[in-house]
């Protein structure tokens, strides 16, 4: 009862403010804790969407796509426990962008942090494109 409560304050909040379910930044049916997640398609599509997005909102970031992934792979994992319910994976790679330059990238995958706790959520960091420090010096925070 409590999540569906909570799934109707969310849709009303969505049909007030004219956003879609699409804004969300969740992955329907990805499992945090599968090895393979680091190179799973949905998450890098997740990635490559949300990049495109940042470079042209934020003001005085060159206006560039990525090209192609290279060398992913997870840098740790935090499996959910009883005092940390939520599993985290966090991976490492790096981006080759329209522009010809290779940037190194980190991204951070959680499990039930979607949409309504449903799905898996990511977060990315390519160096040099976080210009506000939101992922601290040099991405550091999903290192």
């Amino acid at each position: 009862m409590k999540l569906s409560f909570k799934a109707l304050i969310v849709a009303m909040m969505l049909g007030l403010t004219g956003w879609s379910a699409e804004a969300a930044d969740y992955i329907h049916g990805l499992d945090a804790s599968d090895p393979g997640a680091c190179s799973d398609t949905r998450v890098l599509t997740k990635i490559s969407h949300r990049f495109r997005h940042q470079v042209r909102n934020v003001p005085g970031l060159p206006n560039v796509e990525i090209v192609n992934y290279a060398r992913l792979g997870q840098s740790r994992y935090k499996p959910s426990d009883d005092r940390h319910p939520i599993a985290r994976r966090y991976c490492r790679g790096s981006v080759d962008l329209s522009d010809g330059r290779r940037r190194s990238m980190w991204y951070l995958i959680e499990s039930r942090m979607g949409f309504v706790g449903i799905g898996s959520n990511v977060e990315f960091c390519i160096s040099g494109f976080d210009r506000w420090h939101v992922y601290g010096g040099r991405c550091r925070v999903l290192h």
